[in-house]
């Protein structure tokens, strides 16, 4: 790779001037080394960095960019309406052309709430289940992430117990323990919150058991409380409805954002009639939460959701590189962890407890212009192509040979500072 010189300049400028350089999931302080942190295009399924090396990218922006990056159509929506109303003192008529639109396709939604980004509408759900209830308990699953505010960010430096409080734990998948964390939580329980699938850093992805689904919807059911089904990351990704719409259970709030937008940033909160009154009761708002032209946007993605087949592509595509991932390492002696949907890929190695091998096989696939995640879930683009999914695996094929003559043991140093960060929140 040749010298990231304008990426080093940046980041020591940043550190002057932004406490501890980016922050929060983009920071590339935990990822190996060679890991650029400044970027100055993208499109399609391409990021270019500022030094101007090219990736395939496989993160999407953290998945956002469901149909690639400087989509014309979504992005000429975007621009169409900034010309004629952006930040208004009230919101233009997309707002409601948009809710209609969100609650013609996801079958558990009566009416939508916008705002920014995933933080706000997981905490509007906790609001809304609340006030429908007049309770305080949340039952949330184990290593789940529900966003960055106090109540659930997975680093609690600057939270208080009482930002914390009022919530009881359960392992995914496992009815015995929903149910155990449910009576804990007695006559107190507000609301049962449940990501689509078990999409959690670290760890292997899991599917939702249907049983513990449907289980989730008789407890609240019986209880009183309501289901929420995090959607922002999985969201028409794994289904053109509520991701547990593949399991057959409806929720009563579904949290939604990244790829509604295609990038420009908007989420939504969706719910059914049952929790209308405490959602108008609530009071939340933002600045910017109305705004037009990511509305404009959202219209634009929606309608290639609705008539394309990016979903059945995106599938197809994960296969393949699924298929062929598992084929080359299998040539030089590794076993991989694949799990999670297609569409949705985690890649780990068997038998790498510390992320050594996992570290140094992502970096060379960097080093070949393979944009990969050592340990977070990745996303396929509707705008990726059989080609991109081919020079992938032709790099995939050289790091595991490189990986194979470097042989690593010891834990990243990376890998050992979040670790002492976790232990010590």
């Amino acid at each position: 790779m040749t010298d990231a010189i304008l990426d080093a300049a940046l980041r020591q400028r940043a550190e002057a001037v932004m406490p501890g350089g980016i922050y929060g999931h983009q920071s590339v302080r935990f990822l190996p080394s060679a890991y650029p942190q400044f970027f100055s295009k993208g499109e399609g399924a391409y990021l270019w960095d500022v030094d101007g090396r090219k990736y395939v990218d496989y993160l999407c922006g953290y998945g956002p960019t469901l149909f690639g990056y400087a989509n014309e159509t979504i992005d000429r929506a975007y621009t169409d309406q900034l010309k004629t109303g952006e930040c208004l003192t009230g919101p233009t008529a997309l707002a409601v052309e948009l809710a209609e639109t969100l609650t013609r396709m996801v079958s558990h939604a009566d009416w939508a709430m916008f705002c920014k980004n995933g933080s706000d509408a997981n905490t509007m759900a906790t609001m809304v289940a609340r006030k429908h209830t007049g309770r305080h308990t949340l039952v949330i699953a184990k290593g789940a992430y529900h966003g960055a505010a106090p109540w659930s960010t997975p680093f609690p430096y600057g939270t208080t117990p009482g930002d914390r409080a009022h919530q009881i734990f359960y392992e995914y998948n496992d009815v015995e323990s929903l149910e155990a964390a449910v009576r804990e939580a007695g006559d107190d329980l507000a609301a049962i919150l449940a990501s689509p699938i078990k999409h959690d850093a670290f760890i292997d992805q899991e599917l939702p058991n249907p049983d513990y689904a449907r289980r989730a919807r008789e407890l609240c059911d019986e209880k009183g409380a309501l289901l929420i089904v995090d959607d922002v990351r999985a969201g028409f990704r794994l289904a053109r409805d509520c991701s547990w719409s593949l399991v057959g259970v409806e929720p009563d709030l579904s949290c939604w954002g990244k790829a509604i937008a295609n990038g420009h940033s908007l989420s939504a909160l969706l719910g059914n009639d049952k929790a209308r009154y405490a959602a108008a009761s609530i009071y939340v708002t933002g600045s910017y939460w109305l705004s037009g032209a990511a509305m404009a946007a959202s219209l634009a993605t929606l309608a290639l959701i609705r008539d394309t087949n990016y979903l059945e592509e995106t599938q197809r595509l994960g296969g393949l590189l699924r298929q062929g991932l598992d084929a080359a390492a299998g040539r030089y002696g590794f076993g991989l962890r694949q799990t999670g949907p297609a569409e949705m890929p985690l890649i780990m190695f068997q038998d790498d407890p510390y992320l050594a091998k996992g570290y140094s096989w992502v970096s060379n696939m960097l080093a070949q212009g393979v944009y990969m995640h050592p340990w977070h879930n990745m996303f396929m683009s509707a705008s990726m192509t059989d080609a991109d999914i081919d020079f992938t695996l032709a790099a995939a094929e050289e790091s595991f040979k490189a990986l194979a003559k470097e042989n690593p043991q010891a834990p990243p140093p990376q890998i050992v500072a979040l670790n002492e960060i976790l232990h010590a929140a």
